[in-house]
């Protein structure tokens, strides 16, 4: 396993649910955190009582290329290196083949392919420097099997799966590698409104962190391309 001390990793999306569990698990692990979201002042509740020297949060809007830029920049500014992305911000759509805005499916393809790429474009030639780049890109189950009306958001985590296996292939000679983390229902409050089965019986936020360090800290030699996680028994395709 990679040692995490020193270790620089950029999550998005971190003020909330999945990407919040992912930034307290891997800083209590002794990572170096970099955090981004469209509203900073809740990244700072979260991280309230952290290690500051430990920590860094930037304002990120996954639809706007500058504050990607800005924020790979601002990290490797501040630490001198970045070893770790994980791509997590995103946003479910109901749109459908027959129904639906078009302006909210060239949201959601801004905002769940757009994004992370842009994240990877500026920030893959620094996972290269390291020799061991980690780049964890939270998709779904979505992007593995088709079931529901939400085809806007299927298609969108799809192409992250894409992205995914591309980044790997891309970076795999300088030490990047890649992992999709695939979960079905997760106990967020994206998923509350979706279900009505209790959170009790879902997937919760701070499992599949874990499952996102574990895919940070492997070595090169012992890469997982996907963790599929399900928290009942469903048919795949």
């Amino acid at each position: 396993m990679i040692d995490p001390e020193g270790r620089v990793v950029m999550i998005s999306g971190a003020n909330r649910g999945i990407g919040a569990a992912v930034a307290k698990c891997l800083h209590d692990k002794g990572y170096i955190v970099s955090l981004g979201a469209r509203d900073v002042s809740q990244i700072e509740a979260l991280t309230n009582g952290w290690d500051a020297d430990r920590v860094l949060l930037s304002a990120y809007d996954a639809r706007d290329e500058q504050t990607a830029k800005g924020w790979v920049a601002q990290t490797v500014d501040r630490f001198g290196r970045l070893d770790g992305i994980v791509n997590n911000a995103a946003r479910y759509s109901d749109f459908t083949i027959e129904h639906g805005d078009l302006d909210d499916l060239d949201d959601v393809l801004a905002v769940n392919i757009k994004g992370p790429l842009l994240l990877l474009r500026h920030g893959m030639p620094h996972l290269r420097k390291t020799g061991q780049g980690r780049v964890v890109n939270v998709a779904s189950m979505s992007g593995k099997r088709v079931v529901g009306k939400h085809v806007g958001y299927a298609m969108s985590k799809f192409a992250l799966m894409a992205m995914t296996a591309q980044t790997r292939s891309d970076g795999w000679d300088d030490g990047i590698r890649a992992t999709a983390l695939c979960p079905g229902f997760v106990a967020t409050d994206m998923a509350a409104a979706l279900t009505d089965r209790g959170p009790e019986t879902m997937t919760q936020p701070a499992e599949l962190a874990e499952i996102a360090a574990l895919a940070i800290a492997l070595p090169n030699t012992a890469s997982v391309p996907e963790f599929r996680v399900q928290s009942f028994d469903e048919p795949m395709i």
